[in-house]
């Protein structure tokens, strides 16, 4: 099996999950005892989020560019960034390193145009939800997506950032995505695109009107999938 390295911390709740749907595929493909050669660098959030609250993309990109330096030199041969947002200094880390990156909303378009998705909501923190980064890669694949909800797109920060990175999930909070994405299957879309690594904790993504295109499992499935390709 080849080994992978994820860029995680960003945040811990989602690293785990992450780590979780990684070594579960790894072991149902090999069966005994197989887990996943997986080496992690946990960032301090704290310290990243100090540079995108300043929007200071630079420093951020510094965080994963040396994350990514140190994986690749402890002998990881790709790369996931375990965080939708920070695809935003994508290119940056990138360049920084000899192992590819898989990018997520690369993996998760290609699956959509697999399944002849054509419309869908995206649905996540504000710069996700905003900037061309992240939408233009689903775009591309033949993705139609409803403008971004500026209110859901704020609300969804309190929680990710007060809440969900804390490892908590609140009735709340559950009941708000619940009605939010009951709201949008009246629009016309076929497919949500759950596009924040910790919004699973508080959505069932199997339990909804439309499609749930869940970017957690999605991209750490691809990084699975690239641990046992022959």
């Amino acid at each position: 099996m080849r080994k992978i390295g994820l860029i995680g911390g960003l945040s811990w709740t989602s690293t785990a999950r992450y780590y979780q749907i990684i070594n579960e595929m790894v072991a149902r493909a090999k069966g005994g005892l197989h887990s996943a050669p997986i080496l992690i660098e946990s960032l301090d959030f704290a310290d990243v989020a100090r540079c995108t609250s300043a929007d200071d993309w630079d420093c951020a990109s510094g965080h994963l560019i040396g994350a990514a330096k140190r994986l690749q030199q402890a002998g990881a041969e790709a790369l996931l960034i375990c965080a939708n947002s920070m695809h935003k200094v994508f290119e940056a880390v990138e360049s920084s390193v000899d192992v590819p990156i898989i990018h997520i909303a690369e993996v998760v378009g290609d699956k959509m145009q697999a399944d002849g998705i054509k419309s869908a909501a995206l649905v996540g923190t504000r710069n996700v939800m905003t900037e061309k980064f992240y939408r233009q890669r689903l775009v591309s694949r033949g993705v139609s997506l409803l403008p971004p909800d500026m209110g859901l797109a704020d609300r969804i920060d309190r929680i990710v950032y007060e809440e969900l990175v804390l490892g908590k999930a609140t009735r709340e909070s559950e009941r708000f995505m619940k009605s939010e994405l009951t709201d949008i299957a009246k629009e016309q879309v076929q497919a949500v695109v759950l596009a924040c690594t910790e919004l699973e904790m508080i959505v069932d993504v199997k339990a909804n009107v439309l499609p749930i295109y869940d970017c957690t499992t999605i991209h750490a499935k691809a990084g699975a999938a690239f641990i046992l390709a022959e």
